[in-house]
């Protein structure tokens, strides 16, 4: 599952803050900067659309999804990553609905593998339970043993 897939790959973190929403999407890539998967160039054009449109990727109370468009500048290999902050990031400090502890960044080099993220990433968080496991997962066999969990 997808969960075993971002441990394999390394794209996962733990943090215990963010100074800012800014420094959380640099912070929540930073597995996947480390490895070339991305570049602080993408990184920057999602920051630039949330201040155009708001935080577009909160997708649900706790979790976001950053990604800027398609093939963007600056992704050079498909992939997510997970981060997990112990203190909310705050976008919105009017809408605490749009808080966030849970990143998965997306990362595509087309348009069929961002929808085929989006769709790996929408089946795994509509699971019965699974958020709540993940706010409280510390370590990457937390992650291994919520994949097993949920697997179908």
């Amino acid at each position: 599952m997808l969960l075993k897939d971002i441990v394999e790959a390394n794209h996962y973190s733990f943090v215990d803050s963010f100074d800012s929403w800014q420094d959380s999407i640099y912070g929540a890539a930073q597995p996947m900067v480390a490895d070339g998967t991305l570049d602080n160039q993408y990184l920057d054009k999602i920051i630039e659309n949330v201040n155009t449109y708001g935080p577009y990727f909160i997708i649900m109370p706790d979790v976001a999804m950053p990604h800027s468009t398609l093939g963007g500048t600056g992704v050079y290999k498909t992939a997510i990553g997970f981060c997990k902050v112990k203190e909310p990031v705050v976008f919105d400090p009017n809408d605490e609905t749009k808080n966030a502890r849970l990143f998965f960044t997306l990362a595509a080099v087309d348009n069929e593998q961002h929808l085929q993220n989006m769709v790996q990433l929408s089946e795994m968080l509509v699971k019965e339970g699974i958020v709540e496991d993940l706010l409280a997962a510390e370590t990457k066999e937390d992650l291994l043993d919520i994949d097993k969990k949920y697997s179908d």
